[in-house]
């Protein structure tokens, strides 16, 4: 059947020679097919195109799986350069810490200034009990018989502060006739208990005074008040004037202080002003010194103004608080170094040496 068959226009007789025709046409629009592909490839290599997109893969969907178990990434491990060439690992960064500081507490307190030390006192005082003591002055004076025969008036006190005798007040009748007269301090006993006569006068028969002994005349160094006339060194204590040692007025006695064993325990000395009412205090029989001055006896005594300032009042409705001017505190110095010992002489040294090695 393929014989019979002609193509239009083909002569009949030529079927091989058509084939064959077509066969090198076919072979030769290959060849012409297969050099325009290669031209094209090699343009192609030459010539560089733009880049190709960079495809994000996240943004690529991808096909869910079903759930499981997830799967644990192992670490990549870095390909291994050659010794030589590996670079150094860069060091980690050293991160400094800061550790909080704990606060610091609080400073003490600055502690308190001691307080100052209490000025020295000026003056000390002594209590003197009433019942056991009595004043002198106006005592009544009794005889061993009770029989009053007067009062007492003063009392004499000796250049060591001795009492030595005693002034009384020898009443007469009615008053006429009194006068003065002194006994030995000795004569008297004392009793301060007593509500009337506290002074017992029991002299011997030559302690007596002389009936009816002339006054004597006042001489310009006769003590005021009256008193009878005393030696240089005696003094009558009644108004007499206590004076500090550089001279000046103390005050001037009014009274003394008598115990049960008649001895004299303080005075009453009025240190009034001229302006100022008047004041009295009581001051230690001990603080008394008694010089002579001009042939005279004065007493003396160490209070500043002061310390009579300082010092209490004396009352006969107080207690008594007999003052003295206070001992100042003595501060003991530390003994100074001794003196290094001088050093021997070598001749010395030498007979010491001597002497060891022949003690005889």
């Amino acid at each position: 059947m393929r014989r019979g068959l002609t193509r239009p226009g083909s002569v009949p007789g030529c079927v091989s020679g058509d084939v064959h025709g077509g066969s090198l046409l076919n072979a030769v629009w290959l060849a012409f097919v297969v050099a325009a592909f290669a031209l094209l490839s090699g343009c192609s290599m030459v010539r560089l195109g733009p880049p190709a997109p960079v495809i994000d893969k996240s943004e690529v969907l991808e096909p869910e799986e079903p759930a499981s178990e997830p799967v644990v990434a192992e670490p990549m491990e870095e390909a291994s350069a050659p010794e030589e060439t590996r670079a150094p690992a860069p060091k980690k960064p050293h991160h400094t810490i800061f550790k909080p500081r704990k606060p610091e507490p609080a400073p003490p307190p600055p502690a308190p200034a001691p307080p100052p030390p209490a000025p020295a006192p000026l003056i000390t005082t002594r209590m003197i009990d009433r019942a056991t003591t009595r004043t002198l002055l106006d005592a009544e004076v009794q005889k061993p018989d009770g029989k009053v025969v007067g009062r007492a008036v003063d009392m004499v006190a000796d250049a060591n502060g001795k009492p030595v005798q005693i002034v009384v007040n020898l009443q007469g009748f009615m008053g006429i006739g009194d006068r003065k007269a002194s006994f030995p301090w000795s004569a008297i006993r004392v009793n301060p208990a007593a509500k009337t006569a506290p002074i017992t006068l029991n002299p011997s028969p030559g302690q007596l005074p002389v009936p009816d002994r002339p006054r004597p005349a006042p001489t310009p160094t006769a003590p005021q008040g009256g008193q009878l006339p005393v030696t240089p060194v005696q003094l009558p204590m009644l108004d007499a004037t206590v004076e500090r040692p550089n001279g000046a007025k103390v005050g001037r006695v009014v009274d003394v202080l008598i115990d049960g064993a008649a001895q004299p325990q303080a005075i009453v000395l009025d240190v009034s002003g001229l302006i100022q009412q008047r004041r009295t205090i009581a001051a230690n029989w001990s603080a008394l010194r008694f010089v002579t001055k001009d042939k005279e006896l004065h007493p003396l005594i160490d209070l500043s103004e002061a310390q009579i300032n300082a010092s209490p009042p004396y009352a006969a409705n107080r207690p008594i608080q007999a003052v003295s001017p206070a001992v100042p505190a003595v501060t003991t110095a530390s003994p100074p170094p001794a003196a290094p010992a001088p050093p021997a002489s070598p001749g010395e040294g030498d007979k010491g040496a001597a002497v060891a090695r022949n003690p005889k």
